[in-house]
């Protein structure tokens, strides 16, 4: 009798542990409503990255620019989309597919890497959490999206992420990027502009829009295909010949089925 009613204590003091830690779980979500008007402070990754430069000694500036949606290149935001959340306008912030895919390929290969991510998500995490990948943070990083999806529009949720989005050591935001890398306002970034700098979103510290990387130049070359079989870039005679300086012949890949593959192999 004893026995039972030691198991049955234990079971209760488990059962009222797990609802402390889900009470205190939710009620350490951040405020997203803020988001809706009001740009964040300062994220995650800005944090993070500033710790790493004062270990190292060094002596580094964030660079950010914040500015409106509107006054973005449409060129760059379908370039983004396409090449980060091609789904980004009917999901509720997650790809239920790509997170299938992602987690066979961390099966064959053996690893955890939790990837399949959507601009949703990736926003989340640049703003809110720490850089280590644990199911903890995963967890965490799912509510937030969660919320945040129901909280924000589409509209506001994009204009965030790429005003708060990682594009090199110590650039953040579009604004900053375009200015940087190509000496102008995101307002007139052209087309094959667009393609590079979405084409080192995967890794931005290791890749750079500008140059001759076999890898952006792949890829950029990638995007910007798309962005021509839709219909968002109609190219003329001296366009062609301006993306033929800028974007060289993409090296031999495999066939790809769909766009999406096709990306996918570029990574």
């Amino acid at each position: 009798m004893g026995k039972k009613l030691t198991r049955s204590r234990w079971i209760s003091l488990g059962v009222l542990v797990f609802f402390l830690l889900a009470v205190v779980f939710v009620f350490s979500i951040p405020r997203i409503s803020e988001l809706k008007t009001d740009p964040p402070r300062k994220t995650a990754v800005m944090e993070h990255r500033e710790q790493e430069w004062r270990k190292k000694g060094k002596t580094l500036r964030i660079q950010q620019i914040w500015i409106p949606l509107a006054k973005v290149s449409p060129y760059l935001t379908k370039a983004v989309i396409i090449a980060e959340d091609d789904k980004f306008w009917t999901h509720e912030g997650f790809d239920v597919e790509a997170i299938q895919k992602a987690i066979e390929k961390d099966l064959k290969a053996r690893r955890f890497k939790f990837g399949g991510s959507t601009i949703s998500q990736q926003l989340t995490r640049n703003l809110f959490l720490s850089p280590e990948k644990t199911p903890l943070r995963k967890l965490r990083e799912a509510v937030i999206t969660w919320k945040m999806e129901r909280v924000l529009s589409k509209r506001r949720i994009l204009e965030l992420y790429l005003n708060v989005v990682e594009w090199g050591e110590g650039i953040f935001g579009i604004e900053a990027a375009s200015r940087f890398y190509f000496g102008k306002p995101a307002h007139d970034l052209n087309p094959e502009e667009s393609a590079r700098l979405a084409a080192v979103l995967p890794n931005p510290r290791k890749y750079r829009p500008t140059g001759s990387q076999p890898y952006v130049m792949n890829r950029a070359r990638v995007i910007y295909d798309i962005m021509v079989k839709r219909g968002i870039v109609i190219p003329e005679y001296e366009d062609v010949k301006e993306r033929e300086e800028g974007l060289p012949p993409a090296e031999e890949v495999p066939q790809a089925t769909t766009e999406k593959e096709e990306l996918e192999s570029q990574k």
